[in-house]
Formats: C-alpha cells, structure tokens, sequence
C-alpha cells in the first residue's frame, strides 16, 4: 500500500493562526456570561441577542469575503484582514462599561471573523487533494480546538490569581490575537497556481450555486437554529451550583471533547461516506439536548456538555468538506460565503429564540425546543439526494 500523503503546509499554517486566535477568543467567551450577567447586571436575553447578533454579522461578512476573495482569486489579503481586526477589537472589551461597548467589541471581532473564514476555507480547498479534505478540515477545526480547550483553563487560573479581575484577564487575552495576526503575516503564501488563475464567474445569486450546495444551505440553516450560543453551556452549568469563577471550564470540557473527535471524524469522512457522520452528529446534539433538558448536577451536566463537544467534531468539519466537494472551483469561496451566511441568518434566530426561552420557560424549555429542531435538520440531511 503506498503511503498516506501529508497535509500541505499551508493547513498547519491556518491551524496554529487558528490555535492562537481561538485561544484569545475563547478567553472573552468564557468570561462573558459572567462579565454581563454579573459584573455588568444584564438580563440572560441580553446574552442571547449578543451572541446571536455577533455571530449573524459574522456569517453575513462571510458571504461579502467569499465573493470578492473569488473575483480576485486572492485568499490571503482577505485572510489578514480577517485576524487584523479580531485581533484590533480585543482590547476594546476591558474598556466596555455597558451592553453597547461589549457589542461593538463583538461586532468588529465576529466582523473580522467573517471576513476571514470563507476565504481561509477556500484556500484548504485549494490546497488541498480531495482525498484527503476531510482530514485537513478536521486538523484545522482540531487545531482551533486547542486554543478553544486552553483558553478557560487559563481564564479561570488567571481568575483565581487577579481575584476575579475579569478587566485585567481579558487585558492579558490580547496577547495572542496580535501573535496569530503576525504569524498568519509572515507565513502564510498565496500558492502561485492560485495567482495564474484568474477566472471571473458572474454572480447569479443562490440560484447560481450547484445545487446540492444549496441543499446543504438548508440543513446547514435548520440545523443552525438548533445551534445557540455554546454559554447556555455556562448558563446551565451555573443554574446547577458551579460558581462563575469555575465556569469556563465549562468551554474547557466542550473543546476537549471537540478536539478530540475533530480530526478522526475528518480523517473518516475521507473513507466513508461524509453524509452518514453529518447524520450521526446530528443525532448525538439531539441525545444532548435531551440529556440537558433533564440534568440537575453538575456531573449529568458535564456528560451533556461533552456530548455537545462529540456533535460539533461530527458536523462543523463535515459540513466544509462537503461543501468543499460540491462547490465548483471557481466559486468555491462563495460557496462557503452563502453556506456561513445562512448559518448566521439561523445562528441569530438560534441566540435570541434561546435567551427568550430561557428567561421565560427556563432551561428545560431551552434544551428542549433545539432537540426537537435538530432532529428535523435530521430529516432533511437523511431525505438530501445524492449530488446530481
């Protein structure tokens, strides 16, 4: 048997950028419910349209970045520009002293966001043989994983050292956004075959997409509204007895979870059919929801919470790389611009519906309604034909 080729350079590179941003990142997300429910005195629906706001604009630039990054053919210009701003908004959340400062912090970083990730997906596409896409989209959802797992164990250490100082911890967290910009900088290379081609496809709308990426913008968008914020987490967690100070840890035990399922699941999906784990993570969110619904300890809360972490490694990589797969070359970004927009759409209407539910029927009702929404998202991904 020959040997399995290597992952190309360039999806080790967007690992560790994607490593050392999510690690700053995740340090504000895990201390935010606490910033704005506690230090801050906000209601749990304030929450709930933070994040869904945040990440809609987020998925929304997507759809811009994905389309300009195909007309010019370039990826790496859209790719900085992406971590430069992440990496300019963090230090504008230690100055926040209200609900709009703290929104327009999370605007300029999720704008950033968006405008890196269609672009940054497009260029493992383009990098990468289609063998082994699924591979490369699991090591670099891994990878960010990393960062997303060290980030609350730093946030709580750093929490317990500054006497809950949440300020000067998210002082501290602007550090490694700036080395992610500047590593992304000087390593990153726009391949030279990529630059040679320059092909201009006109923009039709959805209509002009292939069309069974547009049935996977459909699950992708059903599915999305199955998939609030990752702090209902913390909520619930909290709800149960576990003081603010330990709830990133929360995050902690979702990312170990995620990372390390991320890459096999991957890897797999190059095997097998890509479908059948979409439909198994699927199943394993509406299992935790389920589980989450009923949990009334710490520990039936934890169980919940990896399940979560197992559904995100079985469906976030896998999602790319069938869209990866279905996507014409020439519009491969704004393929994944459309798909991210949807998710944004269903990612906002996902927050605020889950912040509502939560103030009004509790966390029952929460956990709830998902399962019941992501099992439809099921129905729709086992009913998609196969690609015309």
């Amino acid at each position: 048997m020959a040997p399995r080729p290597k992952l190309p350079r360039t999806v080790w590179i967007l690992g560790i950028v994607s490593l050392l941003m999510d690690l700053s990142s995740e340090i504000y997300h895990a201390l935010l419910p606490a910033f704005l429910t506690i230090t801050l005195g906000l209601p749990v629906a304030a929450m709930g349209a933070l994040d869904g706001i945040a990440e809609a604009t987020a998925n929304i630039a997507k759809l811009v970045s994905g389309r300009l990054s195909d007309r010019s053919q370039r990826r790496k210009p859209w790719i900085l520009l992406g971590y430069g701003m992440a990496a300019l908004s963090k230090p504008l959340f230690p100055l926040a002293d209200g609900a709009l400062p703290v929104l327009g912090a999370r605007f300029v970083d999720r704008i950033g966001k968006g405008i890196r990730g269609a672009p940054r997906d497009a260029m493992i596409a383009d990098e990468t043989p289609p063998a082994l896409r699924g591979a490369a989209y699991g090591l670099r959802q891994a990878m960010d994983t990393v960062g997303g797992f060290l980030a609350p164990l730093f946030a709580v250490g750093m929490m317990l050292l500054l006497a809950n100082d949440i300020r000067t911890v998210f002082w501290i967290a602007v550090i490694p956004a700036f080395l992610s910009f500047m590593f992304a900088w000087a390593m990153l290379r726009e391949p030279a075959r990529h630059l040679a081609t320059n092909t201009n496809v006109a923009w039709g709308g959805w209509r002009s997409l292939d069309a069974q990426v547009r049935r996977l913008i459909g699950v992708g968008f059903l599915f999305g509204l199955a998939r609030f914020s990752e702090s209902f987490l913390i909520l619930k967690a909290m709800d149960v007895g576990l003081g603010a100070a330990w709830s990133p840890l929360v995050l902690a035990l979702f990312s170990l979870a995620y990372l390390l399922l991320a890459y096999p699941a991957g890897a797999l999906s190059d095997r097998i059919d890509p479908k059948s784990l979409l439909l198994a993570g699927i199943a394993v969110l509406v299992a935790a929801d389920l589980w989450l619904a009923e949990a009334t300890t710490l520990w039936a809360v934890a169980l919940g919470v990896i399940l979560w972490g197992a559904h995100m490694a079985l469906t976030q990589g896998i999602f790319a790389r069938m869209i990866a797969d279905a996507a014409p070359k020439a519009q491969r970004a704004s393929s994944f611009g459309a798909f991210f927009f949807a998710s944004g759409v269903s990612a906002l209407l996902a927050s605020l519906g889950a912040g509502l539910l939560w103030d009004r029927g509790g966390p029952a009702d929460t956990f709830l309604t998902a399962a019941g929404i992501a099992a439809l998202a099921g129905t729709m991904a086992w009913l998609m034909p196969k690609r015309d």
